[in-house]
């Protein structure tokens, strides 16, 4: 099966301004990105969407594919989608623009179980909350999922309180 990776990143974040070209050790963080995405030995294609041709040359300068994507985009996903009905891929896999530490075996993962159980439309990863302070944080998005790990909802907002025996809760990690 096809996998297609791909990254959207927005320059004109309201709680970060430019965050995709914000350096960390001396490269854009979408490089960082791009380049942990690359190494999944399950991705056939990474590809950046963007709707900001600062963004795509800094992709283009490191031999990376990007393509732009429409101004009107209202979300990540909406970019995803944009950019998945110009390829011929079997299994789609979302990396956030902000995940440089992204370890290219997650992706694996993903696009492992999407390819091995195709009745499963989509997958996302999560890892257990470490951190009561992360219940909290607006920037870390919870997930509840049932007994057998289907995700039920994410929210960025504190999750319900959790019942005896229930499947738990978790964070997303991509």
């Amino acid at each position: 099966m096809n996998v297609l990776v791909v990254i959207p990143a927005r320059y004109g974040s309201v709680r970060f301004p430019g965050k995709p070209l914000a350096l960390m050790h001396g490269k854009p963080m979408i490089q960082h990105v791009y380049e942990q995405a690359a190494k999944a030995s399950r991705a056939d294609e990474v590809v950046v969407a963007t709707d900001d041709q600062r963004i795509l040359e800094a992709i283009e300068r490191i031999g990376g594919k990007a393509v732009m994507t429409s101004a009107s985009a209202r979300s990540g996903t909406d970019r995803v989608a944009e950019v998945a009905r110009t390829r011929n891929a079997q299994v789609i896999i979302n990396v956030q623009g902000d995940e440089p530490l992204i370890q290219p075996d997650m992706i694996d993962q993903l696009a492992e179980c999407l390819t091995q159980h195709a009745a499963v439309p989509m997958a996302s990863l999560m890892t257990k909350l470490r951190r009561e302070e992360d219940l909290n944080n607006p920037n870390v998005v919870k997930v509840v999922v049932d007994r057998d790990g289907f995700a039920l909802y994410f929210s960025r907002t504190p999750i319900p309180f959790i019942r005896e025996g229930a499947g738990g809760r978790g964070r997303e990690t991509g």
